[in-house]
């Protein structure tokens, strides 16, 4: 399969080493390549493009940039790059404000998430709430005492979770399907849980655990 990243920060970097890590061609979609120059050279199987050719590139893709400029990716991926695919979104709708007493302010409300306003806006996309709920050092192949984390996960289309359930099988996660996009309102706010630890005592490297019985 081949992986197109939209984004060129350090969750996206991240995220596209992990999937050359794992094998797959990958493609990282940026509007600024000399941002990836560095990220380039110990990645050099690597291919970067614009959102567009990125999007055309990749048969699954990943939404890797700031909740503010999401919609703007998708409209520069391009909405027939997107048709049909697996989108997994890693974004989270964190407003330009500071924290306050550690906890930070997103820009929806309780009653809708991001990723719903991305999946009405684009509806031909497969979008799959995914890897929004840990910083970027945990995220391929963490190891934990505890075993395998919780990566908890939502959309609308049941083949597109499954792929995105093996993808993150191999980043060493645990999938937990939380049903459909609506669920991407709580699973969001698992953001804003993760980060407060680290805001008020600069912890960083915890990630969530479900227990069954």
């Amino acid at each position: 399969m081949k992986i197109g990243i939209l984004g060129s920060g350090i969750v996206a970097q991240t995220l596209a080493g992990g999937f050359l890590k794992h094998g797959y061609e990958t493609m990282v979609g940026t509007r600024d390549a000399a941002k990836l120059a560095e990220w380039r050279g110990r990645h050099p199987k690597a291919h970067v493009g614009s959102f567009s050719q990125t999007a055309a590139f990749g048969e699954a893709l990943v939404l890797a940039v700031k909740g503010t400029a999401a919609a703007d990716a998708l409209r520069a991926a391009g909405e027939a790059n997107l048709a049909g695919k697996l989108v997994m979104d890693a974004t989270n709708p964190i407003a330009d404000k500071p924290p306050v007493n550690g906890v930070l302010h997103f820009f929806t409300t309780h009653d809708e998430s991001l990723m719903e306003r991305l999946q009405k806006e684009f509806p031909a996309a497969k979008l799959v709430k995914a890897f929004n709920s840990v910083g970027s050092a945990r995220m391929v192949n963490p190891e934990f005492k505890g075993g395998r984390p919780t990566m908890f996960i939502c959309g609308n289309d049941d083949n597109a979770k499954a792929a995105a359930t093996w993808i993150l099988d191999q980043f060493g996660w645990e999938a937990a399907d939380m049903g459909r996009a609506e669920a991407a309102r709580a699973i969001e706010a698992l953001c804003m849980l993760w980060c407060i630890p680290g805001f008020l005592h600069n912890q960083w490297t915890h990630a969530f655990k479900l227990l069954t019985d």
